[in-house]
């Protein structure tokens, strides 16, 4: 949507549809390990396997995609992940094509994602910003906004490090009472801290809630039958076939993000409780992981 007075199509007539920004501009970054079994991360998919998800993870909230990169790595720089020459190279890309956002497939630590930004004069989100973004897109009900929130507010809370001299400045606490003054960044990190509390305290109704509904479906002579698998697997798809319902089935990572449920009767007879949940990913953030652990 186009800033309030900005161009409009049909050469401005009164009424006329406003034109819509176009999709940012994205490079695609996926780091590809020489040691990846000393990561820890997953040693059977290809690095080519890791460029398409990230590929798909960029698309499934409309980036452009123009420019994607494996770059190989022997061990991870403090500063910038990466070695210097391949931050110079894909800066002289990201300037050459005018991307306006990188997507850098790995945990990055502030420091580096700061280093990154200044390197690339653009933004930089890590895979962790960037599914979290996924997920507050796809989130349908209270709760799941709750999860998404909580996931958030904790990687947020993780990126208040002392790197920014903005943060550094003073709030309030003259000293007349003999004790220091609060930083701002001790504020954020404190109402970031309040409003996790308040959303722990939300979510545990939500287990409450659902450790009711559990109890109620024991009492139903029906099993349960959860559909599970990788993200855009065709878990949804498979869903509505088998139940006639319009849950969201779309070419797209994390789709799903609510789990449904459906009473089916098989062809032999037997009713079964089906329930669409959301799909695997590899190395999903451990906030994310937390943060669904209500439903």
């Amino acid at each position: 949507m186009e800033p309030e007075g900005g161009e409009r199509a049909a050469g401005g007539a009164k009424g006329g549809v406003e034109r819509k920004a176009p999709p940012t501009r994205c490079a695609v970054v996926t780091p590809s390990f020489s040691k990846r079994a000393a990561r820890g991360a997953d040693e059977r998919r290809s690095p080519e396997a890791r460029l398409a998800e990230a590929v798909g993870l960029a698309l499934a909230i409309d980036l452009d995609v123009v420019h994607q990169a494996l770059v190989p790595l022997s061990d991870i720089k403090p500063a910038t992940f990466i070695g210097s020459g391949k931050v110079e190279e894909i800066a002289e890309i990201v300037q050459a094509q005018e991307i306006g956002l990188v997507f850098f497939d790995a945990a990055l630590s502030p420091v580096q994602q700061r280093n990154l930004e200044r390197a690339w004069a653009t933004k930089v989100v890590d895979r962790t910003a960037l599914i979290l973004e996924i997920f507050g897109r796809r989130a349908r009900t209270k709760e799941g906004a709750l999860q998404v929130e909580l996931a958030h507010l904790t990687y947020q809370r993780s990126r208040l490090v002392r790197s920014w001299t903005h943060l550094e400045r003073q709030r309030g606490g003259f000293g007349f009472l003999g004790g220091p003054g609060e930083t701002q960044i001790e504020a954020d990190r404190r109402l970031i801290g309040d409003r996790i509390l308040r959303i722990e305290r939300d979510l545990e109704q939500v287990k409450r809630t659902r450790a009711l509904h559990r109890t109620s479906r024991k009492r139903v002579p029906y099993p349960i039958v959860a559909l599970v698998g990788y993200t855009n697997a065709g878990k949804s798809t498979l869903f509505n076939r088998l139940t006639r319902a319009e849950v969201m089935a779309q070419d797209l990572l994390f789709a799903t993000l609510d789990p449904t449920l459906r009473s089916v009767d098989l062809p032999h007879g037997t009713r079964i409780i089906l329930s669409d949940t959301v799909g695997f990913i590899s190395e999903l953030p451990t906030q994310l992981v937390a943060a669904f652990r209500a439903t």
